[in-house]
């Protein structure tokens, strides 16, 4: 029995030394609670209020879907009222209307007769020199503004100076039952624009080439929205070059006529670069490199007459043809029309095989 009782008492003060020892671990574990507790409720406080979230997605559309018309002009929309005419003939809510103009230019009820276009200028433009980059950077200006439109769904990019050969209705059809864009685009083999060190970014075998004027699926001007290292290498590496040969010994600047700066000029009479025109190669080399081709038709929607001046000097044959009134009749359109027609059958028929 005392052995039994040493035992018991032993293990009596045994417990109580372990709960001694205790004790100073649970005071403690109590001065630590309050502020861990205020650090974890400062953190739930911060969780609700993101300093940063992340950009929103654009709403689904539930309406119907859109054109959008793409107009890339210098200042006002010189054929305003024919389009005003085409937009008052179409559907309401199947269209929408984005002018890049000049910087600070507004288009209001001073600027131009059509409401379609009134306030319809981007917030942000750029001056646009034409062989320069900032061609690309405007266009890429308007894909993004009308991206935001959830309902736009075919994108149309046009000049000041065209006008629609058919109505809205026509037009509207055709750009939607087709799930493809519409971009000339071809490997010319006997231009010498691409400079080697445009590569690897952008390699030769995807160097393109074909017309500025592309009508483009929604999925299709994401993909030019969203580039930014094929766009940095035009930057550096595509611009148009003036040489000694083309200006000859006396530099008609007034007949050049690009927005050139005098300087530019004069420094690219001094050497020999590859000469490079931006509009004519980039979303044709992005869609290349992409791996896109096969969801293009290889084609323009847009009508042009080039200049065919036998003379390689003369610069003007690397702009189109300007219709004046007198050769916008009726009978003019209407051969367009026909031609255009013939163009698509022989196209269909030359990627069929027949």
């Amino acid at each position: 029995m005392p052995a039994a009782k040493r035992s018991a008492s032993a293990a009596s003060v045994l417990a109580l030394t372990a709960a001694g020892r205790r004790a100073p671990r649970a005071r403690l574990c109590l001065r630590l609670a309050a502020p861990l507790s205020f650090l974890l409720l400062l953190a739930a406080l911060l969780r609700t209020q993101p300093p940063s979230a992340p950009p929103a997605a654009p709403p689904p559309s539930t309406g119907p879907a859109k054109v959008a018309f793409l107009f890339l002009v210098r200042a006002g929309v010189p054929l305003d009222f024919l389009w005003d005419a085409f937009f008052r003939n179409g559907e309401e809510g199947k269209f929408s209307v984005y002018v890049h103009s000049a910087p600070g230019f507004e288009l209001d009820r001073t600027t131009t007769g059509s409401p379609y276009f009134y306030g319809r200028q981007l917030a942000r433009s750029v001056k646009v020199a034409w062989g320069e980059p900032t061609m690309v950077e405007a266009e890429r200006m308007l894909f993004a503004a009308a991206l935001e439109d959830p309902a736009n769904q075919r994108f149309v990019l046009l000049s000041d100076s065209c006008v629609p050969l058919y109505n809205f209705s026509y037009i509207y059809t055709y750009l939607m039952v087709s799930p493809k864009s519409f971009v000339d685009s071809f490997v010319d083999k006997t231009e010498k624009r691409y400079n080697p060190s445009m590569s690897p970014v952008i390699p030769k075998d995807k160097w393109r080439k074909g017309s500025q004027w592309v009508t483009l699926i929604r999925r299709h001007a994401e993909v030019i929205v969203g580039d930014k290292h094929v766009l940095q290498v035009f930057r550096r590496h595509c611009k148009m070059v003036v040489t000694k040969a083309l200006l000859g010994r006396k530099p008609n600047y007034r007949r050049l006529g690009f927005g050139l700066r005098r300087k530019q000029i004069l420094k690219g009479a001094t050497r020999m670069e590859h000469d490079c025109i931006p509009d004519e190669h980039y979303v044709q080399t992005l869609f290349s490199i992409k791996g896109l081709e096969n969801e293009l038709e290889r084609r323009t929607l847009t009508y042009t007459v080039w200049n065919q001046s036998s003379d390689p000097k003369d610069k003007m044959t690397w702009h189109p043809m300007t219709f004046e009134y007198e050769t916008a009749s009726p009978e003019q359109i209407n051969s367009i029309k026909v031609s255009l027609q013939i163009l698509f059958w022989y196209l269909f028929f030359y990627f069929i095989g027949l």
